[in-house]
This record gives structure tokens, C-alpha cells and sequence, in this order.
């Protein structure tokens, strides 16, 4: 079987996801075709050269309907010769469309690739475009199915995690991307954005807060109570868990994913055509996959991800450096930490989703170029990135640099 290796990865800065926000002016096609550009510019491949484009998108409906990849390689340099297909594993999907442009390589039946995604959550609202696993009772009602927040909350009940312990977390989530962008560690991977008359929009992470404290983050109120005492949510997962009398409502919008914009892109290829392109790959794909998992609880699936992928690759845990798990609540890593025994000096050493937000489709590619950045910093070997999904899934990929 053919390797498949990371020649380089890139993204946008993660906007706010509201009207004020910096890049609320710039359609998904044009913030994907940015970072489509921006991996042209700095390898030298031809676009004829890239077999196809897989973008993820977790809200594919309205202007980021109607296959989102095929749009931005129109709106990019050079590509409107290129395919494009659009991937929706919701949160996972960014992760998932560098794992089946990975699969592709692998199978001899690409040399070179690009994995990425988008997410302008701005201008997409998330269910925007419904979905029968959401809205159809039919579906909802027999699978105990409730809102992700309701899951965390779940999550953190189940496993003894306080709100202390959440706001804890976000806290320090926020001092590491702080950190971070003060010591320049995503600055080989930022991409700025500009508006269509080259004035710039947008070069740094406009989701941080640097002044969060775990002291701050205690007087916000629980976003999930009402969701889940007064709309009945609680009752439907309590029936799935009934070993607890109640739910402990303790996230809320300072220890969850930010609502932010942003795009991303790998590109993926084989010995051979780095070599024609006469670049070093960066890093070569170990494993990926994906899991389900009980869907009330949902958020749970990172770490049997990540025990399935690492198998495969014949690794263990402690075999791996650095660890990128998808911050979309507190609990979910805080879970995902106690399951694989890791130390939190391994995961999400730059901080996550909390502080930096969570542009959805976008997210999981994003995450391959941190976790590879910081290995290459730290000079170390090996990284797996994972992320949790909605409906209970769980997608990971695992790297070694080269």
C-alpha cells in the first residue's frame, strides 16, 4: 500500500461568528479559496496536479449548499478545472475529509490531494438547513437524542466533573492559545484574509479572551438548565441513565466551543509526487478512522477513536506526544483525558475550541497543522488529532513526522 504523507497545512484565523465579526463580510467559498491559494503559493504544484478537493462543511445548506468544495475551487486561483466534493460529518468533517483524501493516496488511486474544510457560521446559522435526525420525532424519540449541550452536562454528571472543574479547564484553554499566539507558535500555518480589495481583515485568533479567569467564568449562568428542566431533554436522557436522580447543569458559552468562521486545507500526497514537487513531506499518515457510540450521551467517542486508530497502527497512548482532541465542551476532553490516562501537559498544549473557537467543518484540518506545528517546535515525533461528533461518532487521525 502506498504511504500517504502531510506536505503542508494551513488556515485562516477563526472570526467571531456574529455580524460584527471580521470575517462575517467573506462567503465559505471565498474563505476556503483563500486557503486553496495560500497551499499553491507555498508548494509550487500546478492546480492541475491535485487530484481532487475534499472540504468539509458541517451546515451544507443555503450559500454553502450545492457542494461548497466545487464553489471555492471556482472562486480560487487557477482551480476551476479542479474537482471538488463536499464531506458532512459535522464536526468531524474537516478531520474526515484529510482521512479520505489519506485513503485515496494510500489506495494508489491519487498522488496528490487536498483535505480541508469550511465554516462560515456568520452567515450559515448551525441547522440552518433542519436534518430528520434533529427534527424528526420519529427518529429523535427512540434514540433519546438531545441537544449537545444536554450531552456535556451529561457527560460531566456522570463522571463527577464540577462546574469548578469545567471552568478550570476553559481557563486555562484560554491562558495556552494566549500564550501561544504571544509566542508566534501558529504563525507558519496562518493564512490573513482580506476583503476583494486587498485590505486586510483578519491575521490573528479573534475569539481569545486573555483576561478569563476560572473566577470570571463562575458568574456566567448555565446555558442547558432550561433546555433541560424546563423542555423536558433532562427527563429523555435520564431515561437512558437512570442510575442518576438529576443532571448537574454545568457548561455554559465560557467552557464551550466559541461560534466562530474560518477555513482550512492539507494537502495530502505520496512519496512520488513530493518528490516531483521537490518538497520534504512534514509528516506521514499513521492511521485514522472513525467510531460511533451511544447517541444520548454523544461527546464520548474521542477516545475510543483513538484507541481504534492507535491499534491499527500497532501504538499505544503513551506511544504518542502530543494529542489535538476537539475542545466543543470542557467535559468532553476532561472524559477523554481520564479514558486514555494522559496528562493534560499532552493535550491541547495551545489551547482549543474554547478559547479559539469551533468553525465546524473547518475545525478537524485545522487541528492536523496545529498538532504538527507543535511537534515540529518542540522537535517531537508523533500526534493524534480526534475530534467528538454529533449523533455519537468520533473521528481521529494519528501522524509521525518525517
Amino acid at each position: 500500500m502506498t504511504e500517504a504523507f502531510i506536505l503542508d497545512a494551513v488556515r485562516t484565523p477563526r472570526g467571531k461568528g456574529r455580524a460584527s465579526g471580521r470575517l462575517h463580510e467573506v462567503p465559505a467559498a471565498r474563505l476556503a479559496a483563500g486557503v486553496l491559494d495560500a497551499l499553491r503559493e507555498r508548494m509550487g504544484f500546478v492546480p492541475g496536479q491535485i487530484a481532487d478537493v475534499i472540504l468539509g462543511c458541517g451546515e451544507p445548506s443555503l450559500e454553502q449548499a450545492s457542494n461548497i468544495a466545487k464553489a471555492a475551487t471556482f472562486a480560487a486561483d487557477g482551480f476551476s478545472q479542479v474537482p471538488g466534493i463536499q464531506l458532512n460529518r459535522f464536526c468531524g468533517s474537516g478531520l474526515e475529509a484529510c482521512n479520505f483524501a489519506s485513503a485515496m493516496v494510500m489506495a494508489g488511486q491519487a498522488e496528490l490531494m487536498i483535505g480541508g474544510g469550511v465554516e462560515s457560521m456568520s452567515r450559515v446559522p448551525m441547522f440552518a438547513g433542519g436534518g430528520a435526525w434533529v427534527t424528526d420525532p420519529q427518529i429523535t424519540l427512540p434514540n433519546r437524542i438531545v441537544p449537545q449541550g444536554i450531552s456535556a452536562d451529561l457527560i460531566a454528571t456522570l463522571h463527577g466533573y464540577s462546574r469548578r472543574d469545567v471552568d478550570a479547564y476553559a481557563a486555562e484553554s484560554q491562558r495556552r492559545a494566549a500564550a501561544a499566539w504571544a509566542e508566534g507558535r501558529f504563525a507558519r500555518s496562518i493564512v490573513p484574509v482580506k476583503d476583494v480589495h486587498g485590505t486586510l481583515l483578519l491575521d490573528r485568533d479573534e475569539h481569545i479572551r486573555e483576561d478569563t479567569t476560572a473566577e470570571s467564568l463562575a458568574a456566567l449562568e448555565p446555558s442547558f438548565a432550561v433546555l433541560g428542566e424546563k423542555m423536558g431533554f433532562d427527563a429523555v436522557a435520564l431515561q437512558r441513565y437512570p442510575q442518576l436522580a438529576a443532571i448537574d447543569h454545568v457548561h455554559h458559552a465560557g467552557n464551550s466551543s466559541g461560534i466562530v468562521d474560518g477555513a482550512s486545507a492539507v494537502l495530502i500526497g505520496s512519496q512520488a509526487a513530493a518528490r516531483q514537487l521537490g518538497v520534504k513531506p512534514r509528516a506521514r499518515v499513521r492511521s485514522f478512522g472513525v467510531v460511533g457510540s451511544e447517541p444520548t450521551i454523544m461527546l464520548t467517542a474521542p477516545a475510543a477513536a483513538a484507541e481504534s486508530a492507535l491499534k491499527r497502527a500497532g501504538m499505544s497512548a503513551g506511544d504518542i506526544d502530543l494529542f489535538e482532541c476537539n475542545e466543543a465542551f470542557a467535559a468532553v476532553v476532561l472524559r477523554f483525558m481520564e479514558a486514555l490516562d494522559l496528562p493534560h501537559a499532552k493535550v491541547n498544549v495551545n489551547g482549543g475550541a474554547i478559547a479559539m473557537g469551533h468553525p465546524l467543518g473547518a475545525t478537524g484540518a485545522m487541528l492536523v497543522g496545529t498538532v504538527l506545528d507543535e511537534l515540529e517546535r518542540r522537535d517531537l515525533s508523533t500526534g493524534l488529532i480526534t475530534l467528538c461528533v454529533g449523533g455519537g461518532m468520533g473521528s481521529v487521525m494519528v501522524i509521525e513526522r518525517v
